[in-house]
C-alpha cells in the first residue's frame, strides 16, 4: 500500500546513481506513534517495529494494517516515569522464526519465539544489571553483539540504579557475555560488514557525534578501531543511531538531519531526508526497500541494490 510521498533525497556523489533510483521517492506508509525504532522485516511479508516511549512493539502489513504485537514492549514494571526511553528497541531475526528484542526497562535481551513468548537471553555482566540493551545484530556463526547504552534509565550515567560503570558493546557466544569495547560514551547502532570482518558501531553523544569501524577477529575480539566518520561539526539535529549495511558493504546510517549513505572506504554518497529525523532503518520487500523508524512515522524509499541478508534468518 503506497503511502504520501514526502522528504528529498541529497545525492552528493555519483556513485549513489547506482544505490538509489533517480526516481526514488520516500513514501510515508504509517503514522501516529510516539518514538519508533528496531524495524525488522520479517518472511511473513510485514514489518516489525519498537515504540520505545510508547513501550509497544507493532507489526505493519503491506495493506496498511498496523497491530499491537507487545504492550508493555519493553518494561513490565511502573517505577520509571512515563515518556521515558523504557520500552524496546533494537530488533535482529534469529534462528527458527525467532526474534531477539532489546529491553530498555527490563535491562535485557529476550528471545521471541514463534509462540510469541518471550524468554530472557541476558540481563548481566558479571553479575551486574545490563544498562538498557539498545541494537543488536548477529553473526553467521550464532555470536550475538550488542550495544548498551544508558536511555532506558531515567537520569543516564548518573543514575542509582546503573551498576555498571561502562556502556559498552558486548558479544555473547554460546551463553557466555564478554565486553568487546568500553570506551565509547553512547554506544547504539550496530552493523557487520557483508564479509563479518568489519564491525560498526554508531555513538549517539551530542558532543562526540560519530560512528566507528573495528577490525573483528573470528573470537569476537575486536581491535584496531576508527573513527569512520565524525558528524560533530554538523548543525542539523540527529545523532549517530540505528544503520544497517548493503548486500554491497555500503552503510545506511541514521545521522544528523536524515538517513546517510557511506560507501564502505567512508565516502559520504547521499543523505535521505525524511520530514521527521530518522532513528533507524531496515531492508524489506523484496530486499530492495529502505524502511525508516522516524519519530512518529514509518517511511519508505525503494533502492538499485539490496540489502544484507540476515545470517540466522
Amino acid at each position: 500500500m503506497a503511502g504520501a510521498t514526502v522528504g528529498s533525497v541529497v545525492r552528493l556523489d555519483p556513485a549513489a546513481d547506482a544505490l538509489l533510483p533517480k526516481d526514488a521517492q520516500i513514501e510515508k506508509v504509517a503514522g501516529g506513534f510516539t518514538f519508533i525504532e528496531g524495524p525488522l522485516w520479517r518472511p511473513n511479508g510485514a514489518l516489525w517495529f519498537s515504540d520505545v516511549v510508547g513501550n509497544v512493539v507493532r507489526q505493519w502489513s503491506p495493506d496498511g494494517t498496523v497491530t499491537e504485537l507487545f504492550r508493555p514492549g519493553g518494561y513490565d514494571g511502573n517505577s520509571l516515569p512515563a515518556g521515558g526511553f523504557n520500552g524496546p528497541n533494537g530488533m535482529t531475526a534469529g534462528k527458527d522464526g525467532t526474534v531477539v528484542l532489546c529491553q530498555h526497562g527490563n535491562r535485557r535481551i529476550v528471545t521471541i519465539g514463534k509462540d510469541m513468548k518471550m524468554t530472557v537471553l541476558v540481563d548481566n555482566f558479571e553479575g551486574k544489571k545490563l544498562n538498557s540493551p539498545n541494537d543488536v545484530v548477529y553473526r553467521s556463526d550464532g555470536t550475538l553483539f550488542f550495544t548498551d547504552p544508558p536511555y532506558g534509565l531515567p537520569k543516564d550515567d548518573s543514575d542509582p540504579a546503573k551498576e555498571l560503570k561502562f556502556n559498552g558493546v558486548f558479544k555473547l557466544t554460546n551463553g557466555k557475555l564478554d565486553a568487546i569495547v568500553k570506551d565509547l560514551t553512547r554506544p547504539n547502532g550496530i552493523a557487520l560488514s557483508p564479509d563479518e570482518k568489519t564491525l560498526y558501531v554508531g555513538n549517539s553523544d551530542e558532543k562526540h557525534r560519530f560512528w566507528m569501524r573495528y577490525d573483528l577477529a573470528a573470537d569476537g575480539t575486536v581491535s584496531n578501531g576508527k573513527v569512520f566518520a565524525d558528524v560533530t561539526a554538523e548543525k542539523e539535529e540527529g545523532l549517530p543511531d540505528g544503520m544497517k549495511v548493503d548486500s554491497q558493504g555500503n552503510i545506511f546510517a541514521t545521522g544528523p538531519g536524515g538517513l546517510w549513505i557511506f560507501s564502505a572506504d567512508g565516502k559520504h554518497l547521499a543523505t535521505i531526508k525524511p520530514p521527521e529525523q530518522p532513528a533507524n532503518c531496515a531492508f524489506g520487500d523484496d530486499g530492495k526497500s529502505l524502511y525508516m523508524t522516524a519519530r512518529t512515522g514509518l517511511y519508505r524509499i525503494k533502492l538499485s541494490v539490496a540489502g544484507e541478508k540476515l545470517p540466522l534468518e
